[in-house]
């Protein structure tokens, strides 16, 4: 026969309350009769002190009820408290399994709670699912995710969508972002000119994201749609450098251009092994996007030629030349040709950081700030 387990067990303490009630008396009258300290009888009825036998036969002769009965009233209360503490390490287990808990609240994407019941209703609106054993669809299907998203990828994608939703931004335009092309070229002479970002593709109907990457992760962009005519492009700026945020961000770009990510989202991941990539393991999508962000940072003909005339040894004057020539910073032709040698131990005093330039102005989650958003 399969034993039955209460859905409930009360402490001995709520019977003693009873059995106060029933007779007028306070929990001071209860000390006195059975010859305990008041601070005594208190606890064991507010659960903090255990029920002894010798305890036990004090509550008989108080009660008038055989000190078996007290003595097993403990023993199922403490029996159910250790299966009650067992579910609930399962299901904390579960949970954080499901997904990077620890982080998500350390981020504030979820508030902290000793209570497990809140934080799994919490994880479960984070991820918009009815139940953790459900996978988390970014569109609402299950094919939707990236089927190799790992829990903290997604959890990260998540955030990025979270935060576009918030965002207020004009109607997407096809035409407009191709032009913006020209103009987001001409800010790639410094770092400080990245600032200016967020304001052209909000101009162009595209929600434009950054929020810092979770340990492990390795994502450095998502592009997606929130709906037909709502683009969004996610970035992390894992690596703080003008050249990858440059390509990185025009990867996403010729994402949007194409309509990639409108079934599914395009998840970029580890774009520094890949770049300008064109083998077998690369799909069409990203072999589109890789092109036009090479290109972008330096034509392929000049880059060409540049390696044909000055290599294998390059000089740092002719990385500044041939930036000037371009009227790019010296540090997207370093990390361009770093790229083509192979050699990433070379010319890395041109590769400065921007994320202080990036962040200002834009919709941001991380490096100390938590983002608004209307979930």
């Amino acid at each position: 026969m399969t034993q039955r387990i209460p859905a409930e067990v009360f402490p001995p303490g709520e019977f003693i309350r009873d059995e106060l009630e029933a007779r007028g008396w306070t929990q001071g009258v209860l000390a006195d009769v059975m010859g305990r300290p008041e601070r005594v009888v208190s606890e064991i009825i507010s659960g903090k002190r255990g029920i002894t036998p010798e305890t036990a036969r004090g509550l008989s002769a108080a009660f008038g009820t055989d000190p078996t009965f007290w003595i097993n009233l403990e023993g199922a209360y403490r029996l159910y408290k250790v299966q009650h503490s067992d579910d609930v390490v399962k299901r904390r287990s579960a949970l954080y399994s499901y997904a990077p808990i620890k982080e998500m609240v350390r981020r504030g994407w979820i508030e902290v709670t000793e209570s497990v019941d809140v934080l799994e209703q919490r994880v479960k609106e984070f991820f918009e699912v009815d139940s953790i054993d459900s996978s988390p669809a970014f569109y609402g299907a299950a094919k939707a995710s990236p089927a190799s998203a790992s829990p903290i990828q997604l959890a990260w994608m998540f955030r990025v969508k979270q935060i576009a939703r918030g965002m207020i931004a004009k109607r997407y335009s096809e035409k407009t972002l191709r032009d913006s092309l020209e103009r987001l070229r001409g800010l790639m002479t410094a770092p400080e000119e990245i600032r200016h970002v967020s304001r052209i593709l909000a101009d162009c109907g595209v929600r434009y994201v950054l929020v810092e990457s979770l340990a492990g992760s390795k994502i450095d962009g998502i592009c997606f749609w929130l709906n037909d005519i709502s683009p969004v492009i996610g970035m992390s700026l894992r690596h703080d450098r003008i050249d990858n945020f440059w390509f990185v961000l025009r990867h996403e770009i010729e994402h949007v251009l194409w309509k990639h990510g409108r079934s599914s989202p395009i998840l970029d991941v580890e774009l520094e092994g890949e770049r300008a990539g064109t083998g077998p393991g690369v799909s069409e999508e990203e072999k589109l996007a890789n092109e036009a962000a090479a290109d972008f940072c330096v034509p392929k003909r000049q880059m060409d030629h540049f390696v044909s005339v000055k290599g294998p040894f390059f000089a740092e004057r002719d990385i500044i030349g041939m930036a000037r020539t371009l009227r790019v910073h010296p540090g997207i032709v370093a990390g361009q040709l770093q790229f083509r040698t192979n050699r990433y131990d070379r010319f890395r005093t041109h590769l400065v950081k921007i994320r202080s330039f990036a962040t200002p102005g834009a919709a941001v989650d991380g490096w100390g700030d938590v983002a608004p958003t209307d979930s």
